[in-house]
């Protein structure tokens, strides 16, 4: 389990990274009018993040037990407040984003298309900013500033 520990923020991080090249690809796929291919791209996104998902659970509730990384002490304190400023947008908004994916894709599967844009001009960029602060965070604890 340490050594899955090890390689979990990695692939979380990777993970992340994938998901949001799928969610602008499938923003620029619908701005093109080519729905088929946002559906597919969409889709994908959702599997990346249900993937994620479930390797975070695994980290945290396997490997790791419950424990998490702390931030180290080390980095300016401007750089350490930005830092949990941006983790706690992160944890807060992440929470929302299973409800709001789950019930854009109903609508739009459903082809409930006004029903299916009102959702998406939530869902869309709070996915998003989940996806890209989970790469940044990762950036930040394991490469920036790993624990010494």
């Amino acid at each position: 389990m340490e050594t899955l520990a090890k390689v979990l923020p990695h692939v979380n991080a990777s993970l992340n990274g994938l998901a949001t090249l799928l969610l602008v690809t499938g923003w620029c796929l619908i701005k093109r009018r080519r729905e088929i291919a946002h559906r597919k791209v969409m889709l994908a996104a959702f599997g990346v993040s249900v993937a994620f998902l479930a390797s975070y659970l695994l980290y945290h509730f396997g490997a790791k037990a419950g424990a998490s990384t702390p931030f180290p002490q080390y980095p300016p304190i401007a750089i350490r407040y930005g830092y949990y400023a941006m983790l706690l947008s992160h944890i807060l908004l992440a929470m929302t984003v299973p409800v709001l994916a789950v019930g854009t894709i109903y609508h739009g599967l459903k082809d409930h298309r006004r029903s299916h844009r009102a959702w998406a001009r939530w869902t869309f960029p709070i996915w998003l900013y989940v996806s890209v602060t989970g790469v940044l965070v990762y950036v930040l604890l394991y490469q920036i500033y790993p624990p010494q």
